[in-house]
C-alpha cells in the first residue's frame, strides 16, 4: 500500500509538472488576491534521538513566521512539501516524531516566545505583526544521492489557476483518475543545493539557489 501510495504521489506530481509546462500558467508577480507575507530561516539539518533509539536521526526544517499584511483576515492552512533531484517526494510531517518538535521549541523558543507546533498555526490569521504566527516545517531525512532539493510552501495566497492534462482521454469519463484540468495554486519555490555527499552531508551547509514564485 505504501509503495503504491508513493508512486501515485510521484505520479501526480509529474503530470502536474508536464501540465504546466504545456498550459504555461504563470504566477503573478503583483498579487492579484490576497498573499501573506513569509519570512524563514533557510532549510537546516538536525539530529535528533528520539524515545527508545540509541543513535540520532537526521531531519531536516525550515522555521518561518508569517504576517497577514493583506487588508482582510484570512484563513491559512500551509503546506510544505520538499521535492528532491531525484523525484522524492517529503510531505512536510510525515514520519516525524513529536520530540523533534519539542527539540527546535526548545531552540527557538527565547527568539520566538510565541512558537507554534504547526498544527497550531492553522486557522484564521488576523491581521498585523501583532497576530503574525513562527513554527516550523520538518521532513524525514531524504535521499542520500540528491544534490538539490526544493521547499514548496502553498497556503500563502489566494491565487489559483488550472491546466489543461496533457494525458486526458475524451473516450472515458471525467473522473480523479482522468480529469481535464489540474488546479494549481501559487506558490512559493525555494531551490537549494545540497553541497558534499552522503558521508560529508552532516557538516554542510545548503546553499539557496533559488526563490520564485510558481503555480503548481
Amino acid at each position: 500500500m505504501k509503495n503504491r501510495l508513493a508512486q501515485f504521489v510521484c505520479l501526480a506530481g509529474l503530470l502536474t509538472c508536464a501540465a504546466t509546462a504545456l498550459a504555461a500558467p504563470e504566477a503573478s508577480k503583483i498579487a492579484r488576491r490576497w498573499q501573506l507575507d513569509i519570512e524563514f530561516h533557510d532549510l537546516e539539518r538536525i539530529s535528533v534521538t528520539l524515545p527508545g533509539d540509541k543513535s540520532p536521526k537526521a531531519f531536516w526544517f525550515v522555521l518561518y513566521t508569517v504576517t497577514n499584511n493583506t487588508g482582510e483576515d484570512v484563513d491559512f492552512y500551509p503546506t510544505f512539501d520538499l521535492v528532491t533531484s531525484t523525484l522524492q517526494v517529503v510531505p512536510a510531517g510525515e514520519g516525524v516524531s513529536p520530540t523533534v518538535y519539542d527539540v527546535l521549541k526548545d531552540r527557538y523558543s527565547r527568539l520566538h516566545p510565541f512558537f507554534r507546533d504547526p498544527i497550531r498555526v492553522h486557522g484564521k490569521l488576523l491581521q498585523g505583526e501583532d497576530h503574525a504566527r513562527t513554527s516550523v516545517a520538518v521532513f524525514r531525512d531524504f535521499d542520500p544521492k540528491a544534490d538539490s532539493v526544493t521547499v514548496y510552501i502553498a497556503g500563502l495566497s489566494g491565487e489559483f489557476a488550472k491546466a489543461a492534462n496533457p494525458m486526458f482521454d475524451p473516450k472515458k469519463p471525467e473522473s480523479a483518475d482522468n480529469p481535464r484540468f489540474f488546479p494549481l495554486r501559487k506558490t512559493l519555490a525555494v531551490t537549494y543545493d545540497i553541497p558534499g555527499d552522503e558521508v560529508t552531508r552532516a557538516a554542510s551547509t545548503p546553499i539557496r539557489r533559488l526563490r520564485e514564485w510558481i503555480m503548481r
